[in-house]
């Protein structure tokens, strides 16, 4: 939202400073993103006027001429010397003059007193490009004859208005218009409002063209009121200076004053408006839905195909006009048109949103419809668009043609005064937050049998304010947020405990330790198609977006990895086809105040395998498998301290993974908190990927929290002074017999002597019986104390044969 300093004081009355306003704007909440200020860059150039104009004696396109910047008329000093290029420069101009120091915005360039083919130049004239100002740039500035040779041009133009520019959160359409500004500006003291709409203009003829409301009662909403009012006689053309400079200022190109005065009045006002050449309208207005087939060629110069979604405004000949987005060019005002039909309406915000999204269409209309505009002003801003269409292209008004009606003011809200301490520590008058509501346009009733209770209705200007928190924010940001007393988290200590949760530690050692393994942190979307999140146990109606901000985000993410796989494939279309990306974020299983976790996720594609496992011992770049996945995960659960004996590990995982490369992790059937594998061809081929990719996902919040236990001195690094030891076993063992059930019985033969055993080799073939398999590890004794005889070794190994045939079953391998 933009507007100069002087449209401000048009509706607001103040001797307030401009840093007093850009500082009270951000401190009431309308946050100022920028000011920018012509007579800061532009207060250095001076009226000047040619005295006279002679050729350069070395130069045929250079005029030597003798210029009075006011310095003459003060009797300060005799003309100065200025070498222009300028075909226009001619005595008795008067034109745009920039001392030596003077800054030339455009070009970059400092003036500086000089010498040109060999005669001095003591500053230059200028032209509106040069200054960075519109205008015919072929020659010097050609200004009035009445212009005062001395004077700043900056001021003598207007251009010392600064312009300001706001940024308004959703919620605020209150302050979509200038005069909207001024009204909490005075609120907040700055000032008193002035501008209030004038007394209704009587109509001197009925209306020819009717106006009908064409919905079933269900759809009654989309159009509560629509007004229209013919004026007959105008003559339209350029607007007068005061309302082009208005539109220039904030960057919109003036037209014709018919137009113009309907985006005056946006802007202005808040009040968003549609003229209709009436003579190019056949018969009576109709507001209705669009029906299938029907399009619309669009004041922007496109053509939009229409459907039942959309409401529109139609005559006999079919639709004219998009409904609170952008009118038709069919029944456009131009040059030609003397009778101009005005319309005020009031549409439902949801459906302009959902009409200008579908269509693409993003107009001033639009935003200010979808956000809310004042229902009680349409009306009124009606009678304001007739008196400046009089007063700039005359004619004659008709009485007005109301359909519908004003929807009737939201209930009031039963509020009690203590609310604003209880939420913001702040404690105010009673008398000062009653003061503020009512400065702000709220009607505030006191109760007499509770002096801190009030019965408070928002004006209409604001369809924001539901309940008690919304008053309790407008008390505080007017009382000012700087009230607010800082209160410092408490750090950890003996008596206080940590400062962060066991949820945060748990996201904060998940991030570290992915980033750790060589995964780049990726930060996705958490809303996803409604056929992926089904794909990934998602899809239910509750989690389905009312108001989605794309077709393919309609739905809330059930599992991280389908953002992760995106992000995959955005890296593989750009030449980056090993890719290993994690994400820890929120995923969602219902809409249930229990239906939302946090969880872990990491993805391997390509060749992307963990830091130090890149490449096999051939040298040649290995795919990543389902063991990758399954190491990042226990990596994860390392760091959150779970052990990898703790959790069980059971073969297959979802139905999005491939059922022979899959695992879930589990304590128990009932505690599921997670799975790794690789991703299902079917899955792939629907996210248009190729494989292989890998992936894991930790529910962090299911994971059982740790037992307290009592502190204990953290154990010394022991550092044996003995070599290790390394022997190899390869088992006989039924198909049924899992690795790990096999590593977990060679631990058990010695715990103080072995201290890894590890897989090597994994058989199933010729020379191994039928229905089994053959498993071969790796064990690793350290001695602490002494140097293992053979004998040692050998009764240790014995052991080790002995827990694996008890536990496994196993056998020896010949």
């Amino acid at each position: 939202m933009k507007f100069t300093l002087s449209w401000l004081k048009e509706h607001l009355d103040t001797e307030a400073s401009l840093g007093t306003i850009v500082e009270t704007l951000t401190k009431i909440g309308l946050e100022v993103e920028g000011v920018e200020n012509p007579a800061e860059t532009l207060g250095v150039f001076r009226i000047a006027e040619i005295i006279s104009a002679a050729p350069h004696p070395n130069a045929d396109r250079l005029q030597v001429c003798q210029v009075n910047a006011g310095q003459v008329n003060a009797g300060e000093g005799a003309p100065l010397q200025v070498v222009c290029g300028a075909e226009n420069a001619r005595a008795g101009l008067k034109t745009v003059f920039a001392a030596p120091g003077a800054f030339i915005p455009a070009k970059n360039f400092t003036i500086a007193k000089g010498v040109i083919r060999g005669v001095e130049s003591a500053g230059m004239m200028c032209s509106p490009e040069e200054l960075g100002l519109e205008g015919d740039s072929s020659g010097i500035f050609e200004l009035s004859p009445d212009a005062p040779v001395g004077a700043s041009y900056a001021a003598w133009a207007g251009l010392d208005d600064p312009l300001i520019e706001i940024n308004l959160t959703p919620n605020r359409s209150d302050a979509a218009s200038v005069y909207g500004v001024a009204r909490d500006l005075a609120a907040a003291g700055l000032g008193k409002l002035k501008g209030e709409a004038g007394a209704p203009i009587p109509g001197k003829f009925s209306c020819p063209v009717g106006v009908k409301l064409d919905f079933s009662h269900e759809d009654a909403h989309l159009a509560p009121l629509f007004a229209l009012r013919l004026v007959r006689g105008v003559k339209n053309g350029p607007s007068p200076e005061w309302l082009q400079k208005r539109l220039n200022s904030i960057g919109l190109r003036p037209i014709n004053a018919l137009v113009d005065i309907t985006n005056f009045m946006t802007f202005d006002r808040g009040r968003p408006l549609h003229v209709f050449d009436a003579g190019k309208v056949a018969g009576d207005l109709v507001v209705r839905r669009a029906k299938a087939g029907e399009s619309l060629l669009a004041l922007d110069g496109r053509t939009y195909p229409l459907d039942e979604s959309v409401v529109v405004i139609a005559d006999d000949h079919g639709v004219e006009s998009l409904a609170g987005v952008m009118g038709g060019e069919s029944s456009g005002c131009d040059e030609n048109t003397t009778d101009v039909l005005i319309e005020s309406a009031l549409w439902d915000p949801n459906n302009i949103a959902r009409t200008g999204r579908k269509l693409g269409i993003v107009s001033d209309a639009r935003y200010r419809f979808e956000r809310g505009v004042d229902p009680a002003f349409a009306l009124p801003g009606l009678e304001l668009a007739t008196e400046l269409v009089l007063q700039l292209c005359g004619g004659e008004p008709s009485e007005n043609v109301v359909a519908g009606h004003v929807p009737a003011s939201a209930a009031g809200i039963d509020f009690p005064l203590s609310e604003v301490e209880r939420l913001t520590g702040v404690h105010l008058d009673p008398g000062e937050m009653a003061g503020t509501l009512e400065k702000l346009g709220f009607a505030v009733a006191r109760q007499a049998a509770d002096a801190g209770r009030v019965h408070v209705r928002a004006p209409s200007w604001r369809p924001d304010i539901e309940g008690k928190a919304d008053l309790v924010e407008e008390i505080i940001r007017l009382a000012g947020l700087d009230r607010i007393t800082p209160v410092p988290l408490e750090r950890e200590s003996a008596i206080s405990g940590p400062v962060l949760t066991l949820l945060q530690k748990r996201v904060r050692s998940s991030r570290r330790a992915l980033a750790a393994r060589g995964m780049a942190e990726a930060v996705t979307w958490s809303f996803i198609s409604k056929a992926r999140a089904e794909i990934f146990g998602g899809g239910a109606p509750e989690l389905a977006l009312a108001n989605p901000i794309a077709t393919e985000l309609s739905d809330m993410r059930p599992s991280l990895v389908p953002g992760l796989i995106a992000g995959a494939q955005a890296n593989v279309a750009r030449g980056f086809g090993d890719v290993a990306l994690f994400e820890v974020g929120q995923v969602f299983k219902s809409d249930a105040e229990d239906g939302q976790f946090v969880a872990a996720a990491g993805l391997r594609r390509g060749t992307a395998k963990p830091s130090g496992a890149g490449r096999d011992w051939s040298g040649k770049a290995a795919p990543v498998d389902v063991f990758d996945a399954k190491s990042d995960a226990l990596a994860v659960l390392a760091v959150l301290g779970v052990s990898a004996g703790a959790v069980q590990i059971v073969p297959g995982g979802p139905d999005f993974l491939h059922p022979g490369r899959s695992a879930t992790l589990q304590f128990g059937p009932k505690n599921v908190v997670g799975w790794f594998g690789e991703l299902h061809p079917r899955v792939l081929e629907s996210f248009d990927a190729a494989g292989p990719i890998v992936a894991f996902e930790i529910v962090l919040d299911a994971l059982p929290a740790p037992k307290a236990r009592p502190t204990k001195a953290r154990p010394k690094l022991e550092l044996s002074d003995f070599q290790p030891v390394e022997r190899d076993f390869a088992f006989i063992v039924d198909n049924t017999v899992k690795a790990a059930d096999l590593i977990k019985a060679a631990q058990g033969a010695d715990r103080n002597l072995i201290v890894n055993v590890g897989v090597f080799d994994l058989y199933a073939g010729p020379g191994v019986p039928e229905g089994k398999k053959s498993i071969a590890l790796n064990v690793t004794l350290q001695p602490r104390e002494k140097t293992l005889t053979d004998s040692e070794i050998e009764a240790v190994a014995a052991r080790i044969v002995a827990e694996a045939g008890k536990k496994t079953g196993a056998v020896l391998r010949g």
